[in-house]
Formats: structure tokens, C-alpha cells, sequence
């Protein structure tokens, strides 16, 4: 059986950066181009990089959050590419300036069907949420790492919450540890 470590795919990674003064979003929009702005839809800027593909949302105070990311490089990547952006149109923007990550979405796969009523009962109240009814996944909170853990029947997982990449694999370790305990992975 594979381990499920080496299932783990980073799906998305949300950072947040900032550049210290407030902008005015109506004339960044009109500068940069690609740039989407519907201030009736979102309040913040939308610029998109392709290479590496992720989105960047600016806002008025000069925060900017960066999403849709594969990896922690490429969200550096990313920044570097708007911080350059800005840069070109006479915007002041920090050397380097400090880039946080907020979250990190992985998936992964345990490699079997899981029974989601029998896991819910094993893992008891006060770590889970599972009505079936309104969504078909378990909702596991782990302690440490401090992240969230959606099983499915299907074996598979998305965790999210985590700060690292290797959240993730030490959530997927404490799941599949404590299902093996229960007995719930055989």
C-alpha cells in the first residue's frame, strides 16, 4: 500500500504581505494592465500572474493577500512579480518585505473507503463534525498540528490550516495513527 504521505498535493496557499501605504486602486487599475477592479463586487484589486498562475488582491490600506499558489515559492514568486509591478508605476514598495502564509491547502489519500459513521463515533464529539445530511464529509480538528482534516468515504482528505507544508504530513501521520488505533483502517 502507498503511503499516504506521498499522496499529499498542495492544492492552494494564501499569504499575506502589505506595503505600508495606503493606494489609490482606481488609478493602480488604469496603470496596470490586467489588472480587474469592481469595487461594487470586491473591495480589493485583482491582478493575476501566470507564470507562476496565482492571484494577488490588492486593497486600498495596502495589503495585499496573494492566492491560488501550488507551493510557498511560487507565492514569493508571485509577490516578487507584483512588487515589481507596483514599482514601475513610481509606487514605493519595500525591498522585501515580509511575507506571511495565513493557510495551506493540501489533499491526500488514504488508499481505502473509510467508514465516516464508525470514525465519527471512534474519534468522539469533541474533535469532529459529521451530519451527512448537510455535508458528505467528516470534519476532523486536530490540536497539533493545529489544522482542520475533511474525510470522505472515498479515503480522501483535504487538510487545511496548516502554516507549513509539513503540517500536512504530520495531520496525515496523527490521522492514520489514530483511525489504525480504532481499528477504523483495516
Amino acid at each position: 500500500m502507498t503511503d499516504p504521505k506521498e499522496t499529499i498535493n498542495i492544492e492552494n496557499v494564501v499569504a499575506s504581505t502589505g506595503i505600508g501605504q495606503e493606494l489609490d486602486l482606481q488609478s493602480v487599475a488604469m496603470d496596470l494592465e490586467g489588472a480587474d477592479y469592481d469595487p461594487e463586487q470586491f473591495p480589493g484589486l485583482v491582478y493575476r500572474t501566470q507564470n507562476p498562475k496565482s492571484a494577488a488582491l490588492i486593497f486600498r490600506s495596502g495589503k495585499i493577500v496573494c492566492t491560488g499558489a501550488k507551493s510557498t515559492d511560487d507565492v514569493h514568486e508571485s509577490l516578487r512579480i507584483v512588487f515589481d509591478k507596483l514599482r514601475e508605476l513610481k509606487i514605493n514598495v519595500d525591498d522585501d518585505p515580509e511575507i506571511v502564509v495565513q493557510n495551506i491547502v493540501t489533499s491526500a489519500d488514504l488508499g481505502r473507503n473509510l467508514n465516516l459513521n464508525a470514525i465519527a463515533i471512534g474519534l468522539g464529539l469533541e474533535n469532529i463534525e459529521y451530519e451527512p445530511e448537510q455535508f458528505p464529509g467528516l470534519v476532523y480538528r486536530l490540536d497539533e498540528p493545529e489544522v482542520v482534516a475533511l474525510l470522505f468515504g472515498s479515503g480522501k482528505l483535504v487538510i487545511t490550516g496548516g502554516k507549513k507544508p509539513v503540517d500536512a504530513e504530520h495531520a496525515v501521520d496523527k490521522i492514520v495513527s489514530r483511525l489504525e488505533e480504532l481499528g477504523l483502517l483495516d
